[in-house]
């Protein structure tokens, strides 16, 4: 017999959004909320440790591990996308880089009909959310879940190119998260003390506390559960047992841009004719579910590095390790406290762009991916991508397992203006790199090396051997147009009792990191969803 709970709301996702929104619908004493989570609890030791993203991408303990279809635009590869499966979703296991993205994003949505999506509407959300360790100011807030702190580690390749890019006329930025983002500098992260703070951390277990909040784990939603065009609950499976819960207010999606139209889907909400075609009873015709998918696609300049002083050496010497072990361990600090991409610039490729177009990072070592290990030589990478991309890629079911994944079709690169971004981000790259300030760092090119030039054989390069920066968004899009899938309140357009709130709503991504805009969506989503009025600027 399936067990049948009962809450208020049912949250599912306890990922980047759905922390944030069980936490904080949990504040009222009265309301009972439960959160389903398919991954575990987050005690996996390197979680926690600010480097050890490295160690948890390729986990299938704590990581849904996502492929994408064979893509022409990556040259017919098929992607690797991980994903978090754990308690902090993504905020988990992702590089810790807090961007929240230009002020002209947010307004562009509101410009698109979302009524409170504006600069102005989300800045009070994106300072209630954060502790900025600097202090507040008119652009951060202090006393919120999440910590926010500068960096505290330099390093010698990073201090070269944030002076070169300066020689190069770029302004250094020692907040991209203030008036502008445009410029060089050290990124902040999503720390504390040396330590992550996932929204695992820094919202759910303190609101765990709290006796109207329960958290399953190991918890897989199969679907969402409607009476007629209501959703009422939610079928999922604890540990391989079915269950049964009933929301007496609402279902919050929170599974991100592939699990929420992959659960929408999957409970008959979507295209109808490719949920018919999968023999799924279409409970309402939304074509836009799992339309719309947008991701930053990054290509990258590798160089092998004169001095033994990047973390591929730290890594091929015992020595070394035990002397950085030993000084994370006791201090806290160190190069196990870096966040991916210490240090960035945002830049317009061409001088007619209104705002920076794309994002150049750069990392002291070097991989030919996150899962495969550092390269056995010393060795530094500089990554470009373009921030608002043109290509538009898609969700859609290839099995009516739960647990399986969807098809994930990104469509990178199919845009001409997106191949002429990475081409042209590839050129400032190396005139970067090209600077005096790296004279006594690069000893050769590796990748593409010298003998790739003209922008066909940068662009073959950049589908060759590129890949995502893991920002998928846009899935369930917010809007009032026949292809958006949620108002600007985030309920599901024609069903009562549903929202989504993640990454999925964002009618564009935004121009950067994905994280801390969506620790906003649920942010703003919590007061919509409890009826309280909008922060005021």
């Amino acid at each position: 017999m399936t067990e049948v709970l009962e809450a208020d709301y049912v949250v599912v996702g306890a990922g980047s959004a759905g922390c944030v929104l069980a936490a904080r619908l949990s504040e009222e004493p009265g309301t009972r909320v439960v959160l389903l989570e398919a991954g575990g609890e987050d005690t996996n030791f390197w979680i926690h440790v600010p480097l050890g993203f490295g160690k948890t991408f390729a986990d299938k303990r704590v990581n849904w591990m996502f492929q994408t279809e064979p893509d022409p635009g990556a040259g017919g590869r098929s992607i690797y996308w991980p994903r978090g499966k754990v308690l902090g979703g993504s905020s988990s296991i992702n590089g810790m880089v807090y961007i929240r993205g230009q002020h002209e994003d947010f307004d562009h949505w509101r410009q698109l009909g979302n009524t409170g999506w504006s600069s102005s509407d989300v800045l009070p959300y994106f300072r209630r959310s954060v502790h900025q360790t600097r202090g507040a100011d008119e652009w951060h807030g202090t006393g919120g879940p999440l910590t926010v702190s500068d960096a505290t580690y330099s390093h010698p390749i990073c201090d070269a190119f944030v002076e070169a890019a300066a020689d190069l006329g770029f302004p250094k930025n020692p907040d991209f998260n203030g008036e502008k983002q445009e410029g060089v500098g050290y990124q902040q992260t999503t720390t504390k003390n040396g330590r992550r703070c996932s929204t695992s951390v820094g919202y759910l277990r303190p609101a765990m506390k709290r006796p109207n909040l329960r958290v399953i784990t190991r918890a897989l939603t199969e679907k969402v559960l409607f009476e007629g065009k209501r959703a009422v609950g939610v079928a999922f499976r604890e540990n391989g047992v079915p269950k049964t819960i009933r929301a007496r207010k609402e279902v919050v999606l929170c599974g991100g841009a592939i699990g929420s139209p992959h659960i929408l889907m999957l409970s008959g909400v979507g295209p109808a004719a490719h949920l018919a075609g999968m023999g799924v009873e279409v409970v309402h015709d939304l074509p836009g579910v799992g339309q719309c998918l947008q991701d930053h696609y990054s290509a990258a300049v590798k160089q092998r590095c004169k001095e033994k002083i990047t973390f591929n050496d730290v890594m091929m010497n015992p020595l070394k390790q035990l002397a950085v072990g030993v000084r994370y361990l006791m201090f806290r600090d160190g190069p196990l406290t870096m966040a991916a991409g210490p240090c960035a610039l945002f830049a317009r490729t061409r001088p007619e762009l209104a705002t920076p177009d794309v994002k150049i990072s750069i990392s002291p070592f070097s991989s030919d991916n996150p899962a495969a290990g550092l390269h056995k030589f010393s060795a530094f990478t500089v990554i470009v991508y373009q921030l608002r991309p043109d290509s538009r890629g898609e969700i859609r079911l290839k099995s009516l397992d739960a647990a399986a994944s969807p098809s994930i079709v990104p469509n990178y690169l199919s845009d001409a203006n997106d191949q002429r971004t990475v081409v042209d981000g590839l050129k400032l790259i190396r005139r970067i790199l090209a600077t005096s300030h790296f004279d006594r760092y690069i000893e050769s090119e590796f990748r593409p090396g010298a003998d790739v030039r003209t922008d066909e054989e940068l662009l073959t390069y950049a589908r060759q051997f590129g890949g995502t920066v893991y920002h998928p968004t846009s899935t369930c899009r917010m809007g009032n147009d026949p292809m958006a899938v949620v108002d600007p309140e985030l309920r599901v357009r024609g069903i009562d009792g549903l929202r989504v709130v993640d990454a999925s709503i964002m009618p564009t991504v935004a121009s950067g990191n994905t994280n801390a805009g969506t620790i906003m969506i649920a942010e703003k989503a919590s007061d919509m969803i409890r009826g309280k009025p909008a922060l005021a600027a």
